[in-house]
């Protein structure tokens, strides 16, 4: 995403409750001109034409009109694909049980379940939205962000007045399931020792400090991590000179559980202590925290 080369749009989406409105109102008064819930039949005729003077932001849910998981995804990839547009895609989450609690707070019918318990809507929706969040190319967790602290993330990440800001994510995955979609750099980790075969650190996974240690321990590790960031210090200002508005680091693996993980979360770490804004994708961990059960909530008895 370079500057001058396309009207910049970023689309906000998220499960409800997870601060999309809040989200979208925080553009609004850092200058963006902002549209919410605009039909998405209508969004290529919004695009069409030279770029507007303002970057532009779309909030989209599930109560759009003609919303389905396959018209969303088709419409980013095809978005994606135009040299005319600089789509950045801003999915907002929360755990479940803070959605709930929020929607006790407010007392809300939640828009996929209006006649049952909020707690079948937020399941329903993250199903709904996960293919979805796994386009994302920037994942804000609202759980523990009141409406200020959000609106103070929002102007980090998107305030327009300089052009020396860059938004990083750096991504674990699985080469089993190919790459990410957006990756600009890639770094093989598989050539490190691998915590798969430690009986004690199978289940974990490279977020645990003993999965870390590990591979930390393997006598390339410190040449190889020490030569990516060395890499990144050079490259990231450039990147910011050329005007580039996000960029996206990939650490593969055999399973995107252990090594890259692990990889990730150090670059990740080292990145924001040198003052850059970094966001963090797990998409092995992701996914799999995503095909786990629901919890099961007792109804309150009026």
């Amino acid at each position: 995403m370079y500057h001058q080369t396309g009207q910049r749009v970023v689309l906000v989406t998220g499960p409800s409750g997870a601060g999309r409105s809040t989200a979208i109102n925080a553009l609004e008064d850092l200058g963006y001109e902002a549209i919410d819930n605009l039909p998405l039949s209508l969004m290529p005729r919004l695009l069409q034409g030279p770029p507007m003077s303002k970057p532009l932001a779309l909030g989209l849910d599930v109560r759009n009109r003609d919303f389905s998981t396959q018209a969303v995804i088709e419409m980013i990839d095809r978005l994606g694909e135009t040299p005319e547009i600089a789509l950045e895609v801003l999915y907002l989450d929360a755990n479940t049980d803070v959605l709930l609690r929020r929607y006790s707070e407010t007392r809300r019918r939640h828009p996929m379940a209006p006649g049952e318990s909020p707690a079948q809507g937020i399941a329903r929706e993250s199903d709904l939205l996960a293919p979805i969040r796994a386009r994302a190319e920037m994942l804000l967790d609202t759980s523990e962000l009141s409406p200020h602290d959000l609106r103070a993330e929002m102007e980090r990440w998107f305030a327009p007045e300089s052009g020396d800001r860059l938004a990083l994510a750096v991504h674990s995955f699985s080469y089993k399931r190919g790459l990410p979609r957006g990756i600009d750099m890639v770094f093989d980790c598989r050539f490190l020792n691998n915590p798969y075969w430690e009986e004690s650190l199978r289940a974990l996974n490279g977020q645990d400090p003993a999965v870390s240690a590990y591979v930390e321990k393997d006598p390339r590790f410190e040449e190889f991590f020490g030569r990516i960031f060395a890499l990144a210090e050079m490259l990231l200002p450039a990147y910011v000179a050329e005007g580039k508005a996000h960029l996206s680091i990939g650490f593969g693996c055999t399973g995107g559980q252990h090594r890259s993980v692990a990889v990730t979360e150090k670059l990740a770490r080292a990145l924001e202590s040198a003052g850059w804004q970094v966001s963090i994708r797990h998409r092995e961990l992701e996914r799999a925290a995503a095909t786990r059960p629901a919890p099961q909530h007792k109804e309150s008895k009026a």
